[in-house]
């Protein structure tokens, strides 16, 4: 589990390939790995993946076909990736509770300047745009965000300039692909509700 809260900038080095995936080394070189141990789960740009090597800020993951067909950025050397390690039960949850599983791949209409911030608009897949509301949470690679506007599949996000520099969404521009979570709460209303017609149906 994650919070959204992005705490460095990797960069992946070398792509090895696997008989169903890929091996990556990733440059982890300003994310504190003193807690960080073989086995653990770290998220890039929201999609968690297991260390199964270390040498020094150097880390190595496989990475399936499957997760590299439903998410964007983990498969061309020299891509930046967003860096977050588990949660701890005693850290703050600064942003809100992320599984580091990718619902979608949105698209960027745009990215501009508003002010001192930038407005951020994608479009979602329509299988996950239901689940998108204004105000409410939503992890755009990995990047804990709220909902200001919602229109059919298109939302809009206003990011502060310390997310901007602290991220890759610096990067972005329109026609960019980014790997969308949707709020974990919305999945279980969505359940509840589906499971009480389906009750009253059999019922």
């Amino acid at each position: 589990m994650f919070s959204g809260i992005v705490a460095a900038i990797g960069r992946i080095e070398h792509i090895e390939p696997l008989a169903d995936g890929i091996r990556l080394t990733v440059d982890t070189d300003g994310l504190d790995l003193s807690d960080v141990i073989v086995g653990d789960s770290i998220a890039h740009s929201g999609v968690c993946l297991t260390v199964i090597e270390m040498d020094g800020p150097r880390l190595k993951y496989d990475v399936s076909r499957e997760t590299l067909n439903c998410t964007v950025g983990l498969d061309a050397v020299g891509n930046e990736v967003n860096l977050e390690k588990a949660l701890r039960l005693a850290d703050r949850l600064g942003g809100h509770l992320v599984t580091g599983h990718v619902d979608g791949v949105g698209e960027v209409l745009k990215f501009e300047p508003l002010g001192e911030s930038h407005e951020l608009v994608i479009r979602a897949p329509a299988a996950i745009a239901g689940y998108i509301a204004k105000k409410g949470s939503i992890t755009v690679n990995g990047v804990s965000l709220t909902v200001n506007h919602v229109e059919g599949r298109d939302f809009s996000i206003n990011l502060i300039p310390h997310t901007v520099a602290m991220t890759n969404l610096k990067h972005l521009a329109a026609g960019s692909r980014v790997n969308l979570e949707i709020d974990l709460i919305a999945r279980y209303v969505e359940r509840m509700l589906a499971w009480r017609g389906e009750d009253a149906a059999q019922g």
